[in-house]
């Protein structure tokens, strides 16, 4: 079933261009869209689309109104309005409440009547479900683990035993949270593993990305706070803490003992060294080494861009002779100044 344009209005705080009784049913591109779906321009880049558009109606800003050749719905903030339509137009199925009869539970396991265990899930003793909660099929969860209400694992996720996890989080297929930080002590050659006491504490409202993996604590505990949003296949050591609302890109890698502040925006594949303190309202570019603290809010990048590579691998070869070439310029600089 659609719904209006002008119901979409009232919900969302937008204004309506054209004919608020049109029906929306489904979101689209700005390309491949039809009747009743709506569409959105939120980069530039896509404008030259516009006017050929064979959207019902298009989400856009105020100063793209008159360009566009059907109905709109008109927001200072197009994508963000975006996500809520596509959410309004695609509920989430509701799960079925109670236990599949292939689940295993073990002992003193509190699970709220409301919440969801999928086929060939396991639970440890003394875990606590909350209301509402949905734990996909295959998943495996330790013993003295805490999940909140409306948290959802979708399938195949590793808990480790005692890990919290709080209101409304979201977890993708895959994740491991709460395995051991990796810690080693050397012996003459060899290696003395140190035992990983600490747990995992993610807040509510976070959104955990498929195959990424969150290390226990040595001591004290890993911390995820509210609202933090993480991609695929992301690196999270023992002891790191990352501050509320930040989110960071796939395939970046966050060595223990390492707190990000609140607000920060990390690219893919960052690499982060270990025992760092990064400020709030940080944004690190992708492919960026962060091998020292940050102090101040900004925007920082590491690396050299893409080039061609006959003029690559002359630059690179000059990276070894920056240092001798700085001191041969103070030198220069002296015997200018003595003359």
């Amino acid at each position: 079933m659609g719904i209006s344009l002008a119901k979409l209005a009232r919900q969302l705080g937008c204004e309506v261009s054209g004919d608020g009784a049109c029906q929306i049913t489904a979101v689209a591109t700005l390309q491949s869209a039809g009747p009743g779906q709506i569409s959105f321009l939120a980069n530039r880049r896509y404008r030259k689309y516009l006017a050929t558009t064979k959207a019902s109606a298009v989400i856009l800003r105020p100063d793209d109104v008159e360009d566009c050749p059907v109905n709109a719905l008109v927001s200072a903030n197009p994508y963000l309005i975006y996500a809520r339509v596509a959410t309004l137009l695609n509920p989430l199925v509701p799960a079925v409440a109670g236990c599949h009869s292939s689940a295993i539970i073990e002992t003193g396991c509190e699970i709220d009547s409301t919440a969801s265990i999928g086929a060939n899930c396991y639970l440890g003793a003394n875990c606590v479900i909350g209301a509402g909660a949905v734990i996909g099929p295959g998943c495996v969860i330790g013993r003295d683990v805490i999940i909140g209400a409306e948290t959802r694992l979708v399938a195949n996720i590793s808990i480790c035993d005692g890990v919290k996890i709080g209101c409304r989080v979201l977890i993708q297929p895959g994740a491991v949270i709460g395995s051991d930080g990796f810690g080693y002590a050397p012996d003459q050659g060899h290696w003395v593993k140190v035992p990983q006491l600490g747990s995992v504490i993610i807040g509510d409202d976070v959104e955990i990305g498929a195959n990424t993996t969150i290390d226990r604590g040595a001591l004290e505990d890993t911390v995820i706070e509210e609202g933090v949003i993480l991609d695929n296949q992301i690196q999270v050591a023992h002891n790191v803490r990352i501050g509320a609302y930040t989110a960071i890109a796939g395939a970046t890698a966050i060595a223990g003992s390492t707190s990000i502040g609140k607000r920060c925006q990390i690219g893919g594949a960052v690499g982060i060294v270990g025992h760092l303190s990064i400020a709030d309202d940080v944004h690190i570019t992708a492919m960026s080494l962060v091998t020292g603290n940050i102090k101040q809010a900004g925007l920082y990048s590491s690396g050299t861009p893409l080039g061609d590579n006959k003029a690559w691998r002359k630059n690179a070869a000059r990276f070894g002779q920056l240092d001798e070439m700085a001191r041969h310029l103070r030198r220069l600089e002296k015997k200018l100044e003595d003359k």
